[in-house]
Parts: C-alpha cells; structure tokens; sequence
C-alpha cells in the first residue's frame, strides 16, 4: 500500500492513507487532517514520497509519517512529552503536537540550523502552528540529534527521522520507563526500521520492522552548538 496514497489535497492524502490502512486510529487521522503538508514540502506536497526540503535532507513520505505515528500511538497520549529528531521541515513535530495535545510537549531537534529556521517559519503558516510555538507546546532546537536533548528528557516517545549508524544507548537513556523510540538503523548496507521499548523496569527491547531508505543521523561540520528557536 505504501507508495500509492497520493492524493490531490491534505485531506484527500490523509482519506487515502486511512482507506489503505496506513492510518488505523482516528486520532492520528485527525491530527494529520490539521497539519497542511503543503506548509512543510516545497513541491508535490500530497504525493506519498520523499521530498527535498534543501540542505540534502528530505520530508519523509506521508505513509512514514503514518507508520511512525501508529508505532508510537500508545505512548502519544494527551499531556506526554516527545523528542522529534531530525525534525527537518517541522511537519511530523506538529502532528506530534496535535496528538499529545496543549498539555504535552513536543522538542524538535535539527543539526542543520538553516532547517531550524525553516520549520519555525512553516509553522508560523497557520494559526495552530503559531500558537504550538508561542504557548512552548513545540520548542525547535539546533542540536546534534545523536545525542537527544537531554535537558528536557525523560520523553515517552522518541521520533528519529534519519538512520542512525548503529543502537544509541544515550537515546535510549532519555526514554521515560515506559517510553518507546521510533528509529531507523543501519546494518550493513541496509538500513531496517527499530521499535525500541523501554519497560516500567527500564529493560531495553529492540524490535527490527522492515527495510527502509533515509539520509544519515549525523552532525553538520559547521553547526553551532544550539539555536533555539525562541529566540529567532
């Protein structure tokens, strides 16, 4: 089903998702119906697959952006905090927002500060988005996303946007017990999606899913060491 969800509008994208499967609670289908793609991908905003954004990074395809969110549906409650890493474009950190709600959290994590500004912007689109920055709801960051955000940690739910070179036991770390992580991964030449639980106990299960394809989890050369995006 993946790949054929294209739709000519948001809501038409978001229908086709749902009619595939892809989107099996309604809650996630709500809280992608309030999120535009159009505010977040320069070009084909409703074809399900990548877009560039600039700055050799991409949105990912609406269909991984509907896998992620059922993965960590039970950990996306009203009031939980979650970590976006490699936040990009900003449009997968808002419908995080929507999930968890005003009482929730959301921190956006970027390494390439250019990217920061960008999804800051994008969110400013819209009401909704504006008022996510404005109340502290969302707070965008350049950082390396290899090493979280830990000042803001625990986090029930951890989203990673890029394929991390191997299993980061400092991501793991700022998981909440329970909490889980969605995270691509690379082994070998391939790289393969993780469900990572983390129990009441703090016992770390790992759970390979399926084969995937997404730029490297790493750091710019010449990034700063933080931004915040309060302050732009």
């Amino acid at each position: 089903m993946a790949w054929r969800s294209s739709g000519v509008s948001n809501a038409d994208l978001v229908e086709r998702l749902h009619q595939a499967g892809l989107i099996e609670d309604d809650r996630i289908k709500d809280a992608m119906l309030k999120v535009d793609r159009a505010h977040f991908a320069p070009s084909y905003p409703y074809q399900d697959s990548p877009q560039p954004i600039g700055h050799h990074a991409t949105i990912s395809a609406p269909h991984m952006h509907a896998s992620a969110c059922s993965s960590l549906f039970p950990f996306l409650y009203p009031g939980a905090k979650v970590l976006d890493i490699g936040s990009g474009s900003g449009y997968l950190t808002a419908v995080f927002a929507n999930l968890v709600g005003p009482e929730g959290r959301v921190i956006g994590v970027d390494h390439i500060e250019p990217l920061v500004t960008l999804s800051v912007n994008n969110m400013r689109k819209s009401e909704a988005g504006r008022r996510m920055l404005d109340s502290g709801n969302v707070r965008l960051v350049t950082a390396d996303g290899r090493k979280g955000f830990p000042e803001e940690a625990p986090y029930d739910a951890i989203h990673v946007g890029a394929a991390a070179a191997k299993h980061h036991e400092e991501l793991e770390a700022q998981l909440k017990a329970p909490g889980r992580m969605f995270v691509p991964v690379e082994e070998g030449w391939s790289q393969y999606i993780f469900v990572v639980d983390k129990d009441k106990d703090g016992n770390i299960t790992r759970k390979r899913q399926y084969g995937v394809q997404y730029v490297p989890l790493c750091d710019h050369p010449d990034a700063p060491k933080r931004k915040d995006s309060k302050h732009q």
